[in-house]
């Protein structure tokens, strides 16, 4: 796994962000679990990781992402097409059952993420920018659930959000947007404070949350240009916390 998603080539040119210094956010860097991780000036600031970490309440987990720069400051350039349109993301890959928040169980790795993406909207049921029209929001950053698997077509090693193969109809949460793959849009809101980025998540009360394990990471998708087989691919990786996704972390 380590080096497949290490070795995905470049395909997203990012504006840089000055690197962010500013010690009321030093506790969140050392949170106790925290999946800490050293500053990179290599890599745009904003999608640098020092830190991940996630602490639940009850049934409710909060997912947190501390950057080198300014979180959510950077997002992708509109194409103007959704074929071959770019996707930016923070990610927390963990060890859930897709099952856990109504997919299909046992189909990949299940994980949060907040998304921008100029030339599409997949949030129907959610009007972010709150101007009354909700298929206009795509580039306001948002959430979904994603189960992701390797997918050869989006190159060797590479992932990709699971296919859903014309004519199959697998289990999806109620919040499943239309789109043929394994997508969720839950409605959470990430919420960005400097460098931070955190994401309440809500579960069901039978789902088990002590101990589950997760990694934090920042990386590009791509959907695919004839839209579908594959639709979105995993184009690159900017910074995984744990550095090798090995999902070290603990919710506790």
């Amino acid at each position: 796994m380590k080096h497949s998603l290490l070795t995905l080539s470049t395909a997203v040119c990012l504006a840089g962000t000055s690197a962010w210094a500013d010690d009321n956010h030093d506790h969140a860097i050392h949170q106790e679990g925290a999946i800490r991780s050293e500053a990179d000036t290599a890599k745009v600031a904003s999608f640098d990781i020092l830190a991940a970490h996630a602490h639940r309440n009850g049934n409710v987990v909060t997912f947190h992402m501390t950057t080198n720069g300014i979180a959510g400051a950077d997002v992708p350039e509109a194409t103007g097409e959704v074929g071959g349109s770019n996707v930016l993301s923070y990610v927390w890959p963990t060890s859930l059952d897709p099952s856990a928040v109504g997919f299909e169980g046992g189909t990949g790795i299940l994980a949060m993420a907040a998304t921008s993406h100029p030339d599409f909207d997949d949030t129907p049921l959610y009007d972010e920018n709150n101007d009354g029209d909700p298929s206009n929001d795509g580039i306001i950053w948002h959430s979904h659930w994603v189960v992701l698997t390797p997918t050869e077509a989006c190159g060797p090693g590479a992932l990709a959000v699971r296919d859903i193969p014309e004519g199959e109809t697998p289990q999806l949460p109620a919040t499943w947007p239309g789109f043929p793959i394994f997508l969720d849009s839950p409605g959470f809101t990430p919420l960005f404070d400097g460098p931070e980025i955190a994401i309440n998540v809500g579960f069901r009360s039978d789902v088990e949350l002590e101990g589950v394990a997760y990694d934090g990471v920042t990386s590009a998708l791509r959907v695919n240009a004839n839209i579908h087989s594959p639709l979105l691919c995993v184009v690159d990786v900017f910074d995984v916390a744990s550095g090798d996704l090995s999902l070290p972390g603990k919710v506790n």
